[in-house]
């Protein structure tokens, strides 16, 4: 599958269409209280890096969120239309967002996810994140997995 990824603003309309999507599926496994979902407004922040994936068509099929903090940031938003999956997406819109960290001087990621999402869960694990508990404003939750890796420089 060809595709390209760039930094994107969250708010067109079909990147609206792919976030409720995924706001739907986390929905379908999570009461609202354990799901962490960015707003459109938060995703625009000057801190937020957006990255979206569009096939060779030019159509949106994945997306990612990297939300900078002091020192550290967030995975957020990470979402592959279901007809896409399987074909290496998740892996690439996550090194782009490593990549967008490392440019920013940030040596750590973080990311909260759920303990269905078993695919997520296999991605991290496999890219060298680790189980930690929770992380900034975040509460324990048994429907909750905190994850977090440190990145190699390549400067």
């Amino acid at each position: 599958m060809t595709f390209a990824i760039t930094l994107e603003d969250p708010a067109k309309p079909e990147i609206v269409a792919l976030l409720e999507d995924g706001e739907r599926y986390g929905a379908s496994l999570y009461p609202a209280e354990s799901n962490h979902f960015l707003s459109i407004d938060e995703l625009r922040a000057d801190n937020v890096r957006f990255a979206v994936a569009r096939d060779a068509d030019g159509v949106a099929i994945a997306t990612g969120a990297l939300a900078l903090n002091d020192g550290w940031a967030e995975l957020k938003r990470m979402w592959v239309v279901p007809a896409a999956r399987g074909k290496g997406l998740s892996r690439a819109v996550l090194a782009e967002l490593e990549s967008s960290a490392r440019a920013a001087g940030i040596t750590l990621l973080r990311l909260e996810t759920g303990i269905a999402n078993h695919e997520a869960l296999g991605l991290y694990e496999r890219s060298g994140f680790v189980r930690i508990g929770p992380f900034g404003e975040y509460r324990p939750d048994p429907l909750s997995v905190f994850m977090e890796k440190r990145l190699v420089s390549f400067s």
